[in-house]
């Protein structure tokens, strides 16, 4: 399977690198800490994920600003210059409505993002993440001390090929790596960013919460935490399911931060994640089936509901009057038994209208 690599640019002018691949329907995974997707996509801690994850849908992948191929040296890294690198992806690749899935820092970015455009995710699927970072106040101070350590460590060891940084994040990030593993951990480290940087982001990602957004997140979502895990304790994730408002939590039997392709938890991950991302596709046939009563001009009409577009300007882009496009409004809102706008969209956005 090939990748397809493009460049978008987020709202604050930033360069952001994308990939596409497999076929299918979308399913976008937000960025974690360092990535390169070019060095990813063969690398051995993650290609059986990609491979996994790209079976019979369309995977998209990005680097976020600071790390593998967008731009290195931003000036902004916060959580909503982190989001709008994700929101200039997804519209880059003009995507009306698809799942999300978080792991680690990305759920957090995922959360923001859901929680802020309701009307476009349809799934959310955290990973191992968190609602808040240890630099938020009432995260206990030995949570915080450890992780402001863990920034100085960061500068001084980030990349190293040998050394006691590679070997100690190696045991927190994949305690039952191979030598072979941890040596390839730190050669994407060393690619993915500078050590600056690199401390960064880790101090950024610390700085999360998204305790008052989580709330207010429409999406059905799936939690997954590794009950061993000791890069974000298993609490966190348990926290985090209990906040979303239509969570299932899964705990994952292991230590691993990553799933290696012979834990047996990469197994029920595997199962339980295509089985939840499965409901997306009945939805939406479901709501081919409710679009097979209209005509084509009301399909023509529901497409530019599902864009967003006023009466008038689905009557400017049709080339027909304004009363006429309200009149099929009418009878488009009634063969969808849809009360008003928003409805229509959900409906039309699961049929795959709205987009090219």
């Amino acid at each position: 399977m090939r990748q397809r690599i493009r460049f978008c640019t987020a709202t604050d002018g930033i360069r952001i690198a994308y990939a596409t691949a497999g076929e299918g329907s979308p399913l976008v995974r937000v960025n974690n800490w360092f990535t390169h997707l070019e060095l990813d996509w063969t690398h051995p801690v993650w290609r059986h994920w990609w491979a996994a994850l790209a079976d019979r849908r369309m995977l998209v992948r990005y680097d976020p600003r600071g790390s593998g191929l967008s731009d290195r040296d931003p000036a902004v890294v916060t959580l909503d210059a982190l989001v709008s690198d994700l929101e200039a992806v997804v519209d880059a690749l003009e995507l009306s409505r698809f799942p999300l899935l978080g792991l680690c820092q990305g759920g957090v970015i995922a959360i923001a993002y859901a929680a802020r455009h309701p009307e476009r995710v349809s799934r959310l699927v955290l990973y191992d993440s968190y609602l808040y970072g240890a630099f938020v106040g009432d995260a206990g101070e030995n949570l915080t001390r450890q992780a402001r350590t863990f920034a100085e460590i960061i500068e001084l060891g980030w990349g190293r090929k040998v050394g006691a940084f590679r070997e100690m994040f190696a045991d927190l990030l994949m305690p039952e790596a191979s030598d072979h593993e941890q040596k390839s951990i730190a050669e994407l480290q060393r690619h993915s960013a500078a050590p600056v940087m690199a401390r960064r982001l880790w101090n950024e990602f610390n700085a999360f919460d998204v305790r008052a957004e989580a709330p207010n997140v429409a999406a059905p979502a799936l939690v997954f935490h590794v009950r061993g895990d000791a890069m974000v304790p298993f609490e966190a994730g348990r926290r985090l399911a209990a906040t979303l408002p239509r969570a299932r939590f899964v705990p994952l039997e292991g230590r691993n931060h990553i799933l290696r392709a012979d834990d047996p938890a990469w197994r029920v991950f595997q199962r339980e994640l295509n089985d939840f991302l499965a409901l997306d596709e009945q939805a939406r046939d479901a709501a081919i089936g409710e679009l097979a009563a209209l005509t084509s001009r009301e399909r023509e009409i529901l497409d530019g509901i599902a864009r967003g577009l006023t009466n008038g300007q689905i009557a400017d882009r049709l080339h027909i009057a304004e009363k006429t496009v309200r009149n099929h409004v009418n009878h488009v809102f009634s063969k969808l038994d849809a009360h008003h706008r928003a409805q229509a969209i959900v409906i039309a956005r699961k049929a795959g209208l709205g987009r090219d």
